[in-house]
C-alpha cells in the first residue's frame, strides 16, 4: 500500500490539536515534500527522518514522498512529528503494518541516529489523546510528565527501531511511570510577629480567592506574609493541577515533576514586560498569569511597574483569561490567578510613619500613587495597611504567630460554605450569584450607600465589598453578612479612600 496514516498533535497555546501525518509515496523521481503549513523545523525533518531510517537498517524508499499534514491550514512547528513521519513512510512503503498503527499516537523528534528526543506540551497532548481513546507513545524523557494523565495509556521508547519492533509485536514497550510528587516545604505562617490586620486580610483572601494588595514601609513584612499565602490555601484538586502543569509543559519553560500538585506560586520582577505578564510572541507562550492559574501571582514594588504591564492585568482579572492575537496565530490561555501585590506608600517608603522620617510632598505622593490607575486598583479587594513593628514585637525568644495549619482549617471550612451553596469562590462570583448570596438587611443597605456615596465608589467596588462581606461571614460560620461583616469588608478599601482625601 503506498498511503498511510499517522496520528500525531500539534502544540497551540495550551491546546494540542490533532494532527493526521498522511503519507504517499508515488513514482517519478526520488523526492521529498511536506505540505500542511509546515515551518523550518519541520520542513528539515525529511533530512532527519531519512538519516534515521537508514540507521535502523530500514531502507528509504527511492520514490516521490508526499507528507501532508492534516489540517493544512494549522502551522506546524518543531521536531514533534519526525516520529509519525518516518512511521508514515514506512508503512506506506511495505516495511511496517498499516493496522499496528491504529489507535495510537506518536510524539517525538528523531535525531539521526533514530534516537527520540523529547519535545514540549507532551501533558496537554496525552490528556487529547485520551480524550480520544488511542494510547501514546513518546520518548523516554517526556514519559513521567505524559504519566500525569492517568487515564492514558502511554509508553516510551528510546529509538525508532524500538517502536518498530513493538508495532510489529515483537517487543514491548515499557509503560511511562509516574515519578513521587514531593511538595516543597511552604512557608509557615507562625514566623509572622505582629501585624494581626494583615494576617486577617490574608486569611480573608485565601478563603475567598480575594486579591490582596499590601501597603506600608520597606521591611514591614509584605513579601513574608505573601509567601505565607500558600500554604492556608487549599489543595487544587487534580483537574486544577493538571491544567496548572499543562500551561508550565506548553510554556518551553519546563514542568517540576516533584510538586506538580502545589498551587503555582510566581513573583516576576518589576522590570517584566506586558509580554512576559500575559504571553506572547511568533509563536505564543503564556505569559506569568497563565503560570499562576489557579494559584497566585505576586507582584512586589508594585507602583515602580510600568504603566503598560499593569493596566494588561485588568482584562484577565476580570475573565480569568487572556486572548493572544498575531498575524497569523491565536490563542486563548487560561489565567485564574490570585493577585497579591505590595508596596509603599510613597517613594522614600515612609509615609505615615510615627518617627516622621518622610520628606516627601503630597504632590510627590499623590503622584506615586497615581502610577497605579483607579480602574486597576477597584478590581483588588483587599487594600491593608503593613506598619512598621516596634523592636519589642520582633524579639526571637516571643511567641510564635498563628501557625499556617489552623489558619488553614478556618479557610477549608469556609471554603465547605461556599461550595455547599452551589457556587464557586466567592471572588469569583457572578452578578447574578452576587444578588442570590449576598443578601442585606434594609439597614445594611443603607449603610453601604452611604459608603459608596461618602468614597465615591464604582459599581465594581460595590460588588467586590458585598463578595468581601460574604468571605468574611463564611468564616465566621454565619449564613447571613451581618453589619459587622459588611464594615469590616467597607475597612478594606484604603486606599480609595486615601484617593477621595488627595482629591478633596
Amino acid at each position: 500500500m503506498s498511503l498511510a496514516i499517522v496520528h500525531s498533535r500539534a502544540r497551540v497555546g495550551v491546546r494540542a490539536p490533532e494532527v493526521r501525518v498522511e503519507v504517499h509515496l508515488a513514482g517519478g523521481l526520488p523526492a521529498m515534500s511536506i505540505v500542511g503549513l509546515p515551518e523550518a523545523a519541520v520542513r528539515e525533518a525529511k533530512d532527519r527522518v531519512r538519516a534515521a531510517i537508514q540507521c535502523a537498517q530500514f531502507e528509504f524508499p527511492a520514490r516521490r514522498i508526499t507528507v501532508n499534514l492534516a489540517p493544512a491550514d494549522l502551522p506546524k512547528d518543531g521536531g514533534r512529528y519526525d516520529l509519525a513521519i518516518a512511521l508514515g513512510i514506512l508503512a506506506a512503503s511495505g516495511q511496517l503494518s498499516v493496522e499496528a498503527l491504529e489507535g495510537r499516537e506518536f510524539l517525538g523528534e528523531l535525531a539521526l541516529t533514530g534516537e527520540l528526543r523529547p519535545v514540549d506540551g507532551v501533558l496537554a497532548a496525552a490528556l487529547a489523546a485520551g480524550d480520544s481513546g488511542r494510547s501514546l507513545i513518546v520518548p523516554p524523557g517526556n514519559g513521567a510528565e505524559a504519566a500525569l494523565a492517568s487515564r492514558v495509556e502511554i509508553r516510551t521508547a528510546r529509538t525508532l527501531l524500538e517502536v518498530c519492533a513493538a508495532l510489529d509485536a515483537r517487543k514491548a514497550l515499557p509503560l511511562a511511570e509516574l515519578k513521587p510528587c514531593h511538595p516543597a516545604v511552604t512557608p509557615d505562617l507562625a514566623d509572622v510577629r505582629g501585624q494581626a490586620q494583615a494576617r486577617r486580610a490574608l486569611e480573608i483572601a485565601a478563603a475567598g480567592a480575594h486579591h490582596l494588595l499590601l501597603v506600608g514601609p520597606p521591611g514591614s513584612g509584605k513579601t513574608l506574609l505573601a509567601s505565607r499565602l500558600g500554604g492556608i490555601l487549599p489543595e487544587p484538586t487534580e483537574a486544577e493541577a493538571l491544567e496548572a502543569a499543562s500551561i508550565a509543559s506548553a510554556s518551553g519553560r519546563g514542568l517540576d515533576l516533584s510538586c506538580w500538585r502545589q498551587r503555582p506560586f510566581r513573583s516576576p520582577h518589576h522590570t517584566a514586560s506586558a509580554v512576559a505578564l500575559v504571553g506572547g510572541g511568533a509563536d505564543p507562550r503564556p505569559g506569568e498569569i497563565s503560570l499562576a492559574h489557579h494559584g497566585v501571582l505576586f507582584l512586589d514594588e508594585l507602583p515602580e511597574w510600568s504603566r503598560h504591564a499593569l493596566e494588561v492585568l485588568r482584562e484577565p482579572l476580570e475573565s480569568g483569561s487572556v486572548s493572544i492575537s498575531r498575524a497569523a496565530r491565536h490563542c486563548d490561555f487560561p489565567a485564574r490567578f490570585q493577585l497579591v501585590a505590595a508596596m509603599n506608600p510613597c517613594p522614600c517608603g515612609w509615609a505615615g510613619d510615627p518617627a516622621g522620617r518622610c520628606l516627601c510632598s503630597d504632590e510627590t505622593i499623590r503622584r506615586y500613587r497615581a502610577r497605579i490607575s483607579g480602574p486597576l486598583l477597584e478590581r483588588i479587594d483587599l487594600h491593608v495597611e503593613v506598619p512598621r513593628l516596634p523592636p519589642t514585637a520582633l524579639r526571637t525568644d516571643g511567641a510564635p504567630g498563628e501557625s499556617s495549619a489552623s489558619v488553614r482549617e478556618r479557610v477549608l471550612a469556609a471554603r465547605e460554605r461556599q461550595h455547599a451553596r452551589g457556587g464557586p469562590a466567592n471572588a469569583h462570583l457572578d452578578q447574578a450569584q452576587t444578588n442570590a448570596f449576598c443578601r442585606l438587611t434594609a439597614s445594611d443597605t443603607a449603610l453601604l450607600e452611604r459608603a459608596v456615596d461618602a468614597l465615591q465608589l464604582s459599581a465594581r467596588s460595590l460588588h467586590r465589598i458585598l463578595r468581601v462581606a460574604r468571605t468574611i461571614a463564611d468564616l465566621a460560620g454565619s449564613d447571613a453578612i451581618e453589619t459587622p461583616h459588611l464594615t469590616e469588608a467597607i475597612g478594606y478599601r484604603k486606599l480609595e479612600r486615601g484617593r477621595e482625601r488627595a482629591a478633596a
